[in-house]
């Protein structure tokens, strides 16, 4: 069997969950099965990868076009292959191409929905027209459309009702509990502004509506002042949000100590330090399909406070590995809370309970890393995966007699 993997993010250019997954995925299916990798950006020198760029005649136009620039060089290349799975609206017009020109099946995996970011248009402006409607064309031609979680399976088939609902299918995120391990390395993180005999809350995200950070920042106003609060935070959507956090982050290191910033993309051992070291890591995400990032605080022995929204429940064992904060969200796409006061107050009580007793999270830490073991494996998730593609394969030779 071969199967070409279609995303725009692929190493060294990975700064999301869906790069991450793409990245992982293809490890653990090249054990059994042909998988031919294409991707955006500069070329690859890993075997059976291949990089496609922007051509130079588009180079100043807006990011959709650019996109599906990009889209029409792999629906192109992808010619001999059984089966496109594309990640992403920016790959996902090249799978709906591959799937009509060359009459394989096509496989979705959804990270994120368009509908429900529509904070996007701040950054594409019309792009963002465009990259919905690609969306939405690729998910309702699609053989399969994989959720990431249950909570995300619900979003699609409400986003987009005119799929069927037996097409859409929940495979999980997974971790690689070998890179993801335990770091005990308290001299590294008390470079990083970690002091691992005092409380801590770790934040690691980009500086996006989606992640919830400024609704942690009022948050953290109402914790106990012996605690520190570590933002691993970066790469700002728009000027907007960064200077409203920025805003933020100054009122409390004015009015408390133990705030550290680090807006660096920090090596994975560092991180690893920083979250072995955490008394919890907090995930106040209004949008979050998964989030691998719980994954991997989980792995690294942290337990974790996340919303209650998207997969994060499913993620979080509440009580056992972390606590699960209730979160009501209006229904415009925004996800934003209903009350926003009331959410922050209960991200705040959460995440006081969890610090002021440091032998609870521990063991909760120990739950969450034993959870990622048995639930979230790559090794069972590509099997799960590589069962789908033999079954779209064998949908699609049926059906053409």
């Amino acid at each position: 069997m071969r199967v070409d993997l279609l995303t725009k993010e692929y190493p060294p250019a990975v700064y999301g969950g869906a790069g991450v997954h793409v990245t992982e995925l293809a490890k653990a299916l090249r054990r059994t099965i042909e998988v031919q990798v294409r991707c955006f950006g500069q070329p690859r020198d890993e075997h059976d990868t291949t990089a496609y760029e922007v051509p130079d005649s588009l180079a100043d136009a807006n990011g959709a076009l650019q996109t599906l620039a990009v889209d029409l060089q792999i629906a192109d290349a992808v010619a001999g292959t059984e089966l496109v799975h594309s990640h992403t609206w920016y790959a996902n017009e090249a799978g709906r191409l591959a799937q009509e020109l060359h009459g394989v099946p096509h496989v979705v995996s959804a990270h994120s929905l368009e509908p429900l970011r529509p904070w996007k248009a701040e950054q594409l402006g019309g792009g963002y027209r465009i990259s919905s409607d690609i969306e939405r064309r690729a998910y309702e031609a699609a053989d399969r459309v994989i959720a990431v979680s249950n909570g995300m399976r619900a979003d699609i088939l409400r986003s987009y009702p005119a799929l069927d609902p037996e097409k859409v299918v929940t495979i999980y995120n997974g971790i690689d509990l070998e890179s993801w391990a335990p770091n005990p390395d308290p001299g590294r993180a008390r470079a990083l502004g970690l002091d691992p005999e005092h409380p801590s809350i770790v934040f690691v995200g980009r500086i996006t509506r989606q992640k919830g950070l400024p609704h942690l920042l009022r948050a953290a106003r109402a914790l106990p002042d012996d605690v520190q609060l570590i933002l691993c935070a970066g790469a700002p959507d728009t000027p907007e949000i960064m200077a409203e956090v920025k805003g933020l982050v100054q009122e409390l290191q004015a009015t408390r100590e133990g705030v550290v910033w680090i807006d660096d993309v920090l090596p994975r051992e560092a991180l690893r330090a920083l979250l072995t070291h955490a008394t919890t890591f907090v995930c106040p995400s209004v949008y979050e399909p998964l989030g691998i990032v719980n994954l991997e605080a989980m792995a690294c022995g942290a337990p974790v406070v996340g919303s209650g929204t998207g997969g994060i429940p499913e993620v979080i064992d509440d009580g056992v590995t972390g606590f699960v904060v209730p979160i009501d969200q209006v229904q415009d796409g925004t996800g934003a809370p209903t009350d926003p006061e009331r959410y922050e107050a209960d991200l705040a009580d959460a995440l006081s309970r969890m610090v002021a007793d440091p032998e609870a999270a521990k063991r909760m830490g120990e739950a969450g890393r034993e959870r990622a073991r048995t639930h979230f494996d790559w090794g069972r998730i590509a099997e799960q995966t590589r069962e789908l593609y033999a079954t779209v394969i064998a949908e699609r030779a049926a059906a053409a007699g």
